[in-house]
């Protein structure tokens, strides 16, 4: 469905004054609630053209929340969509995906393949399903976001407080974040560490890829090897940066893209990988270490999907 903004006939542009329960969200989550089945990626247009304004300035879509602040919401249309709910496929798949409930969180094993949230391409993410699986639960939230194809830990959180401390042990760096990546070439050995500033930027059409740039924005990935099939490397990445595509940007910056990329990869690998079952990028979310609170440690870890499984033992056995 089209959406629409605008200031013309009876829509109005509305003032909303931020409670101090609200204060920390990032701009971009607020507006999602405020905006209830708005596609992410209009939210971010109307942040990036400034009709959203906070205290009468322009922000970007990261901007963190003051109690007090006063944001201005722009009149937004969208084209009627039937009432629904998401499939109950789609609510099973979310409902099995969790693995525990702990700290205020719930830990999700995220299927590869499942876009964290709905947008204009897709009606139902696992977000949406999640509140359909709980609806006891209505102010799920996520914690932060893995791409489509990206597997593994995925953390949502159960109540605004846990929210906002989540993203504050993100935002300082006090949360650890572990991913297994299959690299095409030979990492050294000992760790590897990238720390090199990234930028979005606009290519092929109007899709958003990330690139190192002096100006970037700082992110750090430390990589070190584990395994080695030939010419590959499969490898486990830690960030405590969490920048779009930052493990993938970064692997191609040392010349060793990660295996099934098709935005920063390499075409040759990732057709000879698809003779050996690899649809998708290999890179797997297996461990998050979040502080809590109370002086505790939420560790959440998910083992390497059946699919990458499946493409380690193929290449073990070519290698045989």
């Amino acid at each position: 469905m089209l959406a629409q903004t605008g200031d013309s006939g009876a829509a109005r542009a509305r003032l909303v004054k931020v409670s101090a329960r609200e204060a920390g969200q990032r701009i971009d989550n607020f507006l999602a609630r405020e905006l209830r089945g708005v596609p992410r990626s209009l939210i971010y247009r109307i942040v990036r053209t400034g009709q959203v304004r906070v205290n009468s300035a322009r922000v970007r879509p990261a901007y963190r929340l003051s109690a007090g602040d006063r944001v201005r919401i722009p009149p937004v249309r969208q084209a009627a969509r039937p009432p629904g709910t998401p499939p109950a496929g789609l609510v099973a798949r979310a409902r099995a995906a969790v693995l525990e409930e702990a700290g205020g969180y719930l830990v999700l094993d995220k299927p590869p393949g499942l876009p964290v949230h709905g947008g204009t391409s897709v009606r139902w993410g696992l977000i949406e399903a999640l509140r359909a699986a709980f609806p006891e639960r209505p102010r799920l939230e996520l914690v932060h976001r893995l791409d489509r194809d990206t597997s593994g830990v995925l953390l949502v959180a159960a109540e605004p407080g846990a929210l906002r401390w989540a993203h504050r042990m993100l935002r300082e760096g006090r949360a650890r974040k572990r991913y297994l990546v299959l690299l095409g070439g030979r990492l050294p050995e000992g760790e590897t560490r990238v720390d090199a500033p990234l930028a979005r930027t606009l290519r092929r059409g109007r899709e958003r890829l990330t690139e190192v740039g002096a100006h970037g924005r700082r992110a750090v990935t430390a990589f070190r090897p584990l395994t080695r099939y030939g010419d590959l490397t499969l490898a486990e990445a830690g960030i405590g940066t969490g920048r779009t595509h930052q493990i993938r940007a970064h692997a191609a910056h040392l010349g060793l893209p990660v295996a099934g990329d098709p935005d920063y990869g390499d075409r040759g690998l990732n057709r000879r990988l698809r003779g050996l079952g690899l649809r998708r990028t290999f890179l797997h979310a297996a461990e998050l270490a979040l502080p809590l609170p109370d002086g505790g440690e939420l560790l959440a870890s998910a083992p390497l999907a059946e699919d990458l499984r499946a493409v380690l033992a193929a290449l073990e056995a070519e290698g045989a």
